[in-house]
């Protein structure tokens, strides 16, 4: 039988697998997540100040706002929740099967997918055959937004894009 970590130990994983979580899986969305959500917090306080005092119009004009931040990073969030899930997916099948560039195919396209797909990769000991798979591909660091939303912006908006964003591995 074999005795509990101790508390230290512990909380030092859950940091490890926090810091991993936030900024290697998945930095992008959860930094713009968090900035939006501070954004919209800090209109929603000045809003209700705003009204508080009485000013009726102003206190109401800065709500639209407010919840347009905070919804762009709740939606932020959950993206990088549904990174760090196909990240998951991935470290599994790079586990299972070792390292196959065909499993890098279908995340190829997204920033934030292929920073999953990295993070994946450096735990299995496959990160030089990743990096070099997409830098074949043509990636380089400054690419941040996905190929179809460069053609067309509109495409966020896309039930398929969203499909894909939120539900990876589900065609």
């Amino acid at each position: 039988m074999h005795s509990p970590t101790p508390l230290p130990g512990r909380l030092r994983t859950l940091a490890g697998a926090a810091r991993r979580y936030l900024f290697c899986i998945a930095p992008l969305p959860h930094a713009t997540g968090s900035f939006s959500v501070v954004l919209g917090a800090g209109l929603a306080h000045f809003g209700v100040e705003l009204l508080a005092q009485g000013a009726l119009a102003a206190g109401l004009c800065l709500a639209l706002p407010a919840t347009g931040w905070l919804g762009l990073g709740l939606l932020c969030l959950a993206d990088g929740y549904c990174r760090y899930r196909e990240y998951r997916r991935l470290k599994r099948m790079m586990s299972r099967w070792g390292f196959h560039p065909r499993l890098l195919v279908p995340v190829a396209a997204s920033r934030c997918q292929r920073d999953a797909a990295l993070a994946a990769a450096t735990e299995t000991g496959h990160q030089a055959r990743a990096q070099a798979h997409f830098r074949k591909l043509g990636y380089r660091w400054y690419h941040l937004l996905p190929d179809r939303t460069v053609e067309n912006p509109l495409r966020f908006f896309d039930p398929a894009f969203l499909r894909v964003t939120f539900l990876p591995g589900k065609q």
